[in-house]
Formats: structure tokens, sequence, C-alpha cells
């Protein structure tokens, strides 16, 4: 009696693929789920001197920071966040020997062209009644009206007198954590070597940090795309599930026409 045996190996390789693109899918899914945790991070470029031309590069930072606060209320003063210098006893009340005399922001960076910009010069010039001080500023965003956040720090720095080559210059990419909206700006200074609190600027007080149309580089791809990798909660990835269903109906669908094709046995 002859017996014709059915050849399996083709089917089994197609299952086994489509269980590669599974994996292969979940692992995708798992790793996208970890970058997108709303962590805010900024790189900054600091400089101090005679105004944006002529100004010298003192530091560049890399900064990390919470999600992004969008609900809540926001005091016309904060304190710093992740770098606090302050002790939580110390007054916010202004000093009046220091003021800003000058704040200035220009805003670049958007290949989109959607009027959203990624990047921020914020320029800065704090006079001061003494000679000499030693100083340092932070400065913070917020969002659709929200609580103020801490984006940037600067170094320590010297001011002298009403001098108007002292300003100071931060220049940030916001990479990632900042959805698309309008944010304002918020810099408080303080004193360098008691960190004393000694004044603050914010749009209440000058149009220049008001209504900032922003977004970070994630949400600005140019000609409209969508640069940044998502979570597929159907859990099929790039693939999706119809796709791998459909591998395994044609493997079924394999075997059944090749069963049908046997000889009848003798």
């Amino acid at each position: 009696m002859n017996t014709a045996k059915l050849d399996n190996r083709p089917v089994i390789a197609l299952l086994a693929g489509a269980t590669l693109l599974i994996a292969i899918s979940a692992t995708s899914s798992a790793a996208t789920a970890v970058e997108d945790d709303g962590t805010r991070v900024t790189l900054s470029k600091h400089y101090l001197g005679d105004g944006r031309e002529n100004a010298v590069a003192i530091k560049e930072s890399r900064d990390e920071y919470g999600e992004l606060s969008v609900t809540g209320t926001r005091n016309g003063k904060t304190r710093s966040a992740a770098n606090a210098k302050t002790s939580s006893g110390q007054s916010m009340s202004p000093n009046t020997d220091f003021w800003f005399y000058l704040v200035d922001v220009e805003l670049y960076a958007d290949d989109d062209r959607d009027g959203f910009y990624t990047g921020v010069d914020l320029l800065f010039d704090v006079d001061t009644y003494y000679s000499v001080a030693d100083i340092y500023a932070v400065a913070y965003l917020s969002f659709e009206g929200g609580p103020w956040e801490e984006y940037a720090v600067t170094e320590d720095f010297s001011i002298f007198g009403s001098s108007g080559t002292d300003d100071y210059v931060i220049v940030t990419d916001l990479v990632s954590g900042y959805p698309t909206g309008d944010y304002d700006i918020l810099i408080e200074i303080f004193d360098a070597d008691t960190n004393d609190f000694l004044a603050v600027t914010g749009p209440e007080d000058t149009s220049e940090l008001g209504f900032l149309p922003l977004e970070d580089m994630d949400r600005d791809a140019p000609f409209g795309g969508d640069t940044r990798v998502t979570v597929n909660h159907g859990g099929g990835g790039a693939f999706g599930w119809p796709t791998l269903l459909l591998l395994v109906f044609c493997a079924g669908f394999a075997v059944r026409r090749q069963a049908m094709r046997l000889p009848a046995p003798l």
C-alpha cells in the first residue's frame, strides 16, 4: 500500500515567521512605551556678554525634568524645583536693589511651518544699585496658563551696576515633553552667595514673556509628518493583528489545498 506523506515544512516556516513578527511587534511596543514617558528634555547653550552678537559661550547643558504639569494654578513667583539652591524658609519678597532692565525673546526652528517653534532664545539684563554683584537665574515655562515648570538654570555670573554689557542669554532647544500650545516664561534671580531671592519678571511685567507658540522637536515634523514612534494600543505594532491573522489563515488554507491534492491510498 502506498502512503503519501504531507510536507508541512513550508507551513511550519510560515507559522514560525508569524510568531516571530508577533514577538518583534510586542517588543517594539514595549520599548516605545518606555520612550514616551512624558519626561521633559532640553538642550541649552549659555552666553554671557554684550548682546547676542558679542556674547561668549560659557556653558552647554542637557537637562531632564519630570512630566509637564498641564493643569492647576500658578503663583506669580515660584522656586527652582530640580536645581533649587534656596531653602524653604527664605523670603520670596523682591529686593529693591535689583531689577530687570531688559528682557528679550526670539523663537526659532519651525520645520513643519505650523507657527509653533522648538527653540527659545532668551536674553535678560539685570541691574543693581551695587557696583558689582554675583547672581544666578532660573527660567520657567508655563503651558496654557498652568503651573510654572523649570527648564533652565544659569551659571553664577557677575553684574555691574547699570552696565549694558553684562546681559545673559540662554538658547534652548525643547527636545521632548512639551506639547504644542502657548507658553509663558518667568525668570527669577538669586544671590549667588546667600541664595536669597532678588527679583522676578514674567508675562505680567512684559509682553515679551507671554503667549509664545512652542512645541518640542518630537512634534515638529517637516512636511506634515509625525517623526515620533507611537504605541499601537491594539497590540499589533507596525504589522497589526489583521495582517498576522491573515498569515495564519493563509497557512491553514495551504494545508487544506495540499491535503486535497494527495493521491488516494491504494
